[in-house]
């Protein structure tokens, strides 16, 4: 099979070497031409024609961020970004990279190069992959005025790869009472702090990162942390979160998987579950527990899905009750939670 062909740009010298070692590692992929800045990097482009562009935020004469918006409209092409703790990295996203790694700190070159051949060499396979000119935003369907049940019932949301995205579009949607909703985004520690406080600017309900102990409340959305396990409990008559590190599920942590089997075990016929966009089968296993359990299960559709994969793998099983469009899920929420 022909090689994945990648363009590293970065302005940092000895990074970019470390990047090109690690990328060449690995025998599916071959990078074919490095850039230092922006400029450099639409004339590889053109000359090279690369599958997949890794490209670093922050740099000198265009940030990647610019470049990003700029570019995309004229040659769409799959974008990982590599990012320092920025919140410029989910404008990207907005803009149509894909997907990002954070920028490693206090590691030693060793340390690095087997980082990048782990993470950034599996997300450049995966963003191979993605059609960016199909990647499109659709206005979502107005939600149903109909009176719920928001104190009793829990919402649980998982995603990866696209979900940055895709769980706004959802979250967006949904108003102050709605009840109280968890979710599990494949994400880097310190990253899904920032994605929760942005989120909270964009919304209409409450957004924070999830620690042990917050109560699950009417528009209230809890996003478990990057580098922990979040699982529902519950205290007297009332859903809290246990937030806690520990070993990978379903090869992540934090887990979707382990997010909805505690809910299937908790919360069971009164909950909610929705599997977004990702690669992999993260949250399959857990959503047909939940379905099992009696609550309800919404799948997101392959055409508008970034990528589909773990949708795809629940649907597989028998876990997706109702698999929809991006754009009508938090309506199909809304309408599921007026009929409970």
């Amino acid at each position: 099979m022909r090689k994945i062909r990648v363009l590293v740009v970065d302005d940092s010298m000895m990074f970019r070497e470390l990047m090109v070692r690690g990328i060449n590692s690995d025998p599916a992929l071959e990078v074919v031409a490095v850039a230092t800045d922006p400029f450099e990097a639409r004339d590889m482009i053109l000359k090279y024609k690369p599958d997949v562009m890794t490209l670093d935020i922050e740099m000198p004469k265009m940030d990647g961020l610019e470049f990003t918006q700029r570019l995309m409209p004229q040659y769409p092409i799959p974008i990982v970004m590599v990012s320092a703790l920025s919140d410029k990295v989910f404008d990207a996203m907005n803009a149509g990279a894909v997907d990002f790694i954070s920028k490693p700190v206090n590691m030693t070159k060793d340390e690095i190069l087997n980082y990048l051949q782990r993470e950034l060499c599996t997300k450049i396979k995966i963003a191979s992959t993605v059609n960016v000119g199909e990647m499109k935003r659709v206005t979502p369907k107005s939600v149903s005025s109909k009176t719920i049940d928001s104190e009793h019932v829990v919402v649980a949301l998982g995603a990866s790869t696209g979900g940055t995205e895709a769980l706004c579009d959802v979250i967006m949607g949904f108003r102050p009472d709605i009840p109280g909703t968890i979710v599990t985004q494949h994400m880097p520690p310190g990253f899904t702090k920032m994605y929760a406080e942005r989120l909270n600017n964009q919304c209409a309900v409450d957004v924070k990162e999830a620690e042990t102990g917050d109560m699950l409340r009417p528009g209230l959305v809890l996003v478990a942390p990057g580098d922990k396990h979040m699982r529902l409990v519950k205290k007297g008559d009332r859903f809290s979160v246990e937030c806690k590190k520990g070993p990978k599920v379903s090869g992540h942590c934090p887990s979707v998987d382990a997010m909805f089997e505690s809910v299937a075990r908790v919360a069971g016929r009164h909950s909610v579950a929705a599997l977004l966009t990702g690669m992999g089968k993260d949250g399959a296993d857990g959503l047909l527990k939940i379905r099992r359990a009696g609550g309800h299960t919404i799948g997101q559709d392959e055409e508008s899905c970034v990528v589909y994969g773990m949708p795809k793998a629940a649907y597989d099983i028998g876990a997706v009750e109702y698999q929809l469009p991006l754009h009508s899920i938090a309506h199909k929420i809304y309408n599921i939670l007026g009929n409970m």
